[in-house]
């Protein structure tokens, strides 16, 4: 049997350390992580190997050479583009020959039985074993479920909390028959999870599933490599440590070389030391790895901790649960607390103290007595991956510098053809201008023509980007409206959506390699401001071109609005004056102070428009939102509708225009809506809001989120709660109807949102025992886990993407029933905790 080594990646979510180092060869014991995965193998036997490679291969090549020195024979294969996981094995297919063979990633670190692995395949004669084990968070991996003869009956890749359906996960080890490699098209972007596996469940070949038990790990981000020593430190997983082994009272060291440390030299747990490491007196070494070219000076205390090569660490310095890569001095009197990671060439002045959980990106210069309680430069959200749906959010002035924000801007615009223009917008805050500005310096540098949008609501930016087929993409900076410390850069691609997780992947490469464009002198890009008087013209003009304009004016129709101190008070006033709406207006001036406190001003907002519509009589009441998405409405007797109502009352409405023009309306909402209220002229789908393009979404008149977000379809695919507002309006003024009335003939039913405490660690097991709990009954893995109990009763339970709790969804006909399946579960998740 020959060896399949996957070595290829690039590593971007465990940055920093990978910086100037393919993650396979990132240190465990002081031995790249890659090499003792092969050592292993080569202990059953196995001593020839094909290594993938693709980003930095010189410096595995280097390591290994041909095998000799590691009593293997290795097989180097370079791909000339990325073919992806599949497609690179398929590229060593000459090497592998006409026996079956094992593929394993450079980049885990795993006790597993291979010998057990093998035979298994062997037995079930199977022609593609994946091997599966359990982890507290799949989110990463590839959730599988198998039947009891091991047969692969469903499997979903990186899925979301709402999508895992099992914490069993393929660990991307597989032992191949060579005849599968036939199913795998030459030169070509082709994915084993993705295109592979589904092919083969298409065409009939069984997928076996062979589970190992034992300790694994994808070192997948700084957090995990961490984890991994504290692991072996702690005794829970064992690996072969090299060198020479010593005992002391309190202590096993292993070292490379043999040394004679002083009697003031304290050791304590495991200790390993490379060669040419040189240890002062009065040092206390507790749990740690150092490697080679190591200088630790006096009464220095280092625990819990890795220390890279070629590291000068100066007298009376703290280190506690640190990573140390290459190349760095520490001065005298530095204290690191539980977390740091440093990477490589910096230099941190003495008295320098270093807060919890910091990480500080390759060659900073820390001056001396600095207080580091903020990472440099990117922040702890960044460690996996900087864009969160499309959006990048951190700290401003911190997190989101304007090094980081010309950086982003870099990263974009290698992926747009020079030439391409963009539109740039922003609210009215300073922290989003000056990030804008520094955003633009990026995206001009790189070739691309800018037109600068300034203030202006993000919804006005979108309908501009949708009008000209030279528009490429859009950006739009804002305050975070639950945090104003922070900021939200939202990218748009040339629909006005936001861009999908495949685009912002190929940002974030671009960024953390910094494989930027920077064109000649001649094709910097121009930048153009506008005025914003062509942009809400055409804003105007499409509106009024699809509301019919004269039943505003026909109609003795009075509404409140408000505005909560948005840039959409801009504009929005003014279209409501054109279109003969009798409004009376409230916040529509900018106030950062009161947007600071979003649920303070709501509260205050919900009080006084039910004040005013009851006092003066008014029609309805809507309060947008900032930035133009979010929509509340308040009815004719002051009453503010909840989500569930809102999103009724809205469908209603829908569904009397659908029934007056004889059509049927097709309707798109979130899983969780509920569906007991029927709408015979409408179509509904129910499903996830996510990665659609826009010809897909202008298959339905309404795609709704249940949140207060509507976007109808015949004026933009995107949520503008300025056109939602308008069309709601028309609608109830073309059927002469009023919300209360609308309210009132809807039918009662118990419909209820809670959240369950689970930690992350438990979610995997939940929706493994909902999916048991499910047997024999109706229900859906679309998102989450949904479950009927009778035609109209269900539950549905998605694990928070963010936060430790499960969300559960509860549908009944009336309370009794509701509240029966709510102790129910509630006393289920409590007894699945325990088990």
């Amino acid at each position: 049997m020959k060896a399949v080594v996957m070595a290829g990646g690039f590593g971007t979510r465990i940055q920093p350390l990978t910086n100037s180092r393919p993650k396979p060869m990132l240190p465990i014991m002081n031995r790249p992580m890659m090499e003792h995965t092969m050592m292993s193998l080569k202990d059953l036997g196995i001593t020839e190997f094909i290594v993938l490679l693709y980003f930095k291969p010189e410096i595995i090549m280097e390591h290994f050479g041909d095998g000799s020195d590691f009593g293997i024979k290795i097989t180097y294969v370079v791909p000339d583009d990325d073919y992806g996981t599949a497609g690179a094995v398929k590229l060593a297919q000459e090497h592998i020959g006409n026996d079956n063979f094992i593929i394993i990633s450079g980049d885990l670190v795993t006790n597993f039985d291979f010998q057990k692995i093998f035979d298994y395949h062997k037995a079930k004669q199977s022609k593609l074993t994946i091997t599966l084990t359990s982890v507290d968070n799949p989110l990463e991996f590839g959730v599988v479920i198998a039947n009891e003869e091991g047969k692969i009956e469903k499997f979903l890749e990186k899925p979301s909390w709402g999508e895992v359906f099992s914490d069993t996960i393929n660990t991307g080890i597989y032992v191949i028959e060579p005849e599968i490699l036939d199913y795998i098209p030459s030169h070509e972007n082709f994915d084993f999870a993705k295109d592979l596996f589904p092919r083969l469940m298409r065409e009939g070949v069984d997928l076996i599933a062979g589970y190992a038990e034992g300790y694994w790990r994808d070192v997948g981000n700084p957090e995990s490599y961490r984890d991994v020593y504290e692991d072996i430190l702690s005794g829970k997983v064992k690996v072969k440590i090299g060198g020479q082994k010593r005992a002391f009272p309190d202590a096993t060291l292993y070292s490379e070389e043999e040394y004679d440390l002083d009697k003031s030299v304290e050791l304590i747990g495991t200790v390993v030391l490379g060669k040419n490491v040189s240890i002062a007196q009065g040092v206390k070494l507790n749990n740690v790895v150092i490697g080679d070219n190591i200088t630790i000076g006096p009464e220095s205390k280092v625990r819990n901790s890795v220390i890279w090569n070629n590291v000068n660490i100066d007298r009376n310095t703290l280190l506690d649960g640190c990573v140390i890569c290459n190349d760095n001095e520490i001065g005298k009197n530095v204290t690191a607390k539980a977390g740091l990671i440093l990477a490589e060439g910096c230099e941190i002045g003495q008295l320098v103290t270093v807060e919890k959980d910091i990480t500080i990106w390759p060659d900073k210069m820390i001056e001396e007595a600095a207080i580091i309680s903020h990472n440099m430069v990117l922040g702890s959200r960044y460690k996996n991956s900087i864009f969160e749906h499309g959006m990048v959010i951190g700290q401003s002035n911190v997190e989101l510098s304007c090094e980081m924000a010309t950086k982003l801007a870099e990263a974009l615009a290698t992926q747009l053809s020079v030439g391409s223009t963009v539109l740039v917008s922003r609210d009215y805050h300073k922290s989003s201008r000056m990030l804008k500005r520094a955003f633009i310096g990026g995206l001009v540098s790189a070739g691309l023509d800018v037109i600068d949008y300034r203030a202006i609501p993000s919804a006005i930016l979108r309908c501009n980007l949708i009008t000209k087929d030279d528009y490429a993409a859009g950006i739009h900076f804002r305050q975070k409206i639950d945090d104003p410390t922070s900021t939200v850069i939202t990218f748009y691609n040339c629909e006005a959506l936001r861009i999908n997780n495949d685009v912002a992947k190929k940002v974030e490469k671009a960024f953390f390699k910094e494989t930027f464009r920077r064109v000649d002198f001649s094709r910097i890009g121009q930048i153009k401001e506008s005025d914003h008087v062509h942009e809400y013209r055409a804003y105007k003009k499409c509106m009024a071109d699809l509301l019919q304009s004269q039943l505003f004016k026909d109609n003795e129709c009075r509404i409140a609005v408000d505005m909560m101190h948005g840039i959409a008070a801009e504009v929005f006033p003014d279209i409501l004056n054109d279109l003969g709406v009798h409004n009376i207006m409230f916040n529509t001036h900018p106030d950062g102070h009161r947007l600071a406190n979003i649920n303070t001003m709501s509260k205050q907002s919900n009080e006084d428009m039910r004040e005013v519509i009851k006092a003066l009589k008014l029609d309805v009441g809507f309060l947008l939102y900032p930035y133009g998405q979010r929509l509340d409405i308040m009815c004719d007797q002051g009453a503010l509708l909840g989500k569930e109502t809102a999103l009724n009352v809205v469908l209603s409405l829908l569904n009397m225009e659908a029934k007056a023009t004889k059509t049927t309306k097709r309707v798109f909402l979130p899983t969780w809506a509920a569906d007991i209220v029927d709408f015979d002229h409408l179509e509904i789908a129910r499903g996830q809001y996510v990665n659609f393009n826009a010809e897909q979404l202008k298959k339905y008149d309404l795609v709704a989120t249940g949140e207060g977000n509507f976007a109808f379809t015949e004026f933009t695919t995107h949520r503008d709660s300025m056109y939602a507002t308008l069309k709601i309006l028309e609608m109830m003024l073309k059927h002469n109807v009023r919300l209360s009335e609308l309210i009132d003939s809807l039918p009662s039913f118990y419909y209820r949102m809670f959240q369950a405490k689970c930690s992350q660690a438990f979610k995997g097991k939940m929706m493994r025992m909902f999916l048991e709990d499910a047997r024999g009954k109706d229900s859906s893995t679309l998102d989450g886990v949904k479950i009927w109990l009778d035609k109209n009763d269900w539950i549905l339970m998605i694990p928070d993407q963010y936060s430790d709790h499960l969300n559960l969804y509860i549908q009944a006909e009336n309370e009794e029933k509701g509240e029966a399946i709510l102790a129910e579960y509630t006393a289920k998740i409590e007894k699945w905790s325990k088990a």
